[in-house]
């Protein structure tokens, strides 16, 4: 879930946003002043701050120039003020957007939108475990140098547990995210069968494997 701050002296504004935004299925944490964001910020990492410019203590320009000297999270002023001068400022700070006061609020919750997806991290191509390489554009696997021939279902069980590196997957998620490649019909007996393969192809010891481990009872992971 993303977090967003919001840091905005009109509860009116601060509560309606801070709503719509929950709504939308991000984390958004209200809060009134220069001071309070401050300490907020010093144990919190926050994926958007939403910034009104004037503040009771001081102006979101201040903490514009923090947030962007300490990560790289994007950050949208709002503002009543509607002269050059002023967006000029903000966007030389590194904002990422400007809103004029008053607006609408579906036209924001979109700009919020764009915002984070502008600054989503760039997918890795290529995921490293162990001396494994897997190139996902190329959907190509290496061990050590050499080239592993997988299967359909072989490379998508190996994405599956790759892409979901230190989390545990049930029996019934592998199988429910691999059923359908090549319309192959997979059962849990099936899968047994394609973890065991797997194994025999990426590990240096199938029966003592340091790559996929067997979460006994539960199901598998990759760490």
């Amino acid at each position: 879930m993303k977090k967003i701050l919001i840091v905005e002296d009109d509860a009116t504004i601060a509560l309606g946003l801070q709503f719509s935004l929950q709504q939308e299925g991000y984390d958004a944490m209200v809060l009134n002043t220069v001071r309070q964001a401050n300490e907020y910020l010093n144990n919190a990492n926050i994926d958007l701050a939403i910034l009104d410019v004037s503040l009771p203590d001081g102006t979101g320009y201040d903490l514009c120039r923090r947030i962007k000297s300490e990560s790289n999270s994007p950050v949208i002023f709002l503002s009543a003020a509607d002269d050059e001068v002023n967006i000029v400022m903000g966007l030389q700070l590194g904002a990422d957007d400007y809103v004029l006061k008053p607006f609408r609020l579906k036209e924001l919750l979109l700009r919020v939108k764009n915002v984070i997806n502008r600054n989503q991290p760039k997918e890795e191509s290529i995921i490293h475990i162990e001396d494994i390489l897997i190139d996902t554009k190329a959907a190509r696997v290496t061990k050590a140098g050499k080239e592993v021939f997988l299967s359909a279902l072989e490379y998508r069980l190996l994405m599956i547990l790759a892409t979901h590196r230190g989390q545990m997957l049930d029996r019934n998620q592998l199988l429910e995210s691999i059923w359908d490649i090549g319309g192959s019909f997979v059962n849990d007996n099936t899968l047994t069968v394609y973890i065991k393969r797997l194994r025999e192809k990426i590990e240096d010891d199938p029966s003592l494997p340091k790559v996929i481990f067997t979460v006994r009872g539960l199901g598998y992971k990759i760490l």
